[in-house]
């Protein structure tokens, strides 16, 4: 597992041939590592963006408006849940818990929570993110 969580450290996924050669170097069944890479949600097998937004659809997220928080964040990236941006800047996932009900609707952005958001909010948190990249404006859709 330490393996595995330096491996997505750095490249943000599990490349093949990375896989491949851990699996070779401890002799272990490549089949045995990917059930773990495939089993924890922080793992993925294809490329993911620097930061991961976790828009939280849970009962009490969705109800105090989760799902137009997931809406803004697509249109403002141009890219559906489950997807990356071209720039590879940014991953967009759905999660059912965060873990912080109190502050519905909440967002998580890399290690920061975020809640008590409106879909007002989303443009200007993506440009916090692109700026702190370098990466200039984001398009407010």
């Amino acid at each position: 597992m330490p393996i595995l969580q330096s491996i997505n450290a750095v490249y943000s996924y599990f490349p093949e041939d990375v896989l491949a050669y851990v699996a070779e170097q401890l002799g272990i069944p490549l089949t045995q590592i990917l059930r773990v890479a495939t089993f924890y949600n922080a793992f993925s097998l294809v490329p993911r963006g620097k930061y991961i937004i976790n828009v939280c659809l849970g009962t009490t997220c969705y109800v105090r408006g989760g799902e137009r928080l997931m809406e803004r964040f697509a249109d403002t990236l141009r890219i559906k849940p489950e997807e990356t941006t071209p720039d590879m800047l940014f991953t967009l996932k759905a999660v059912r818990r965060i873990g912080c009900c109190g502050l519905a609707p909440a967002v998580m952005i890399g290690d920061t929570v975020m809640g008590k958001l409106t879909v007002k909010d989303v443009p200007g948190l993506v440009k916090k993110y692109q700026g702190a990249n370098g990466r200039g404006q984001a398009n407010a859709g």
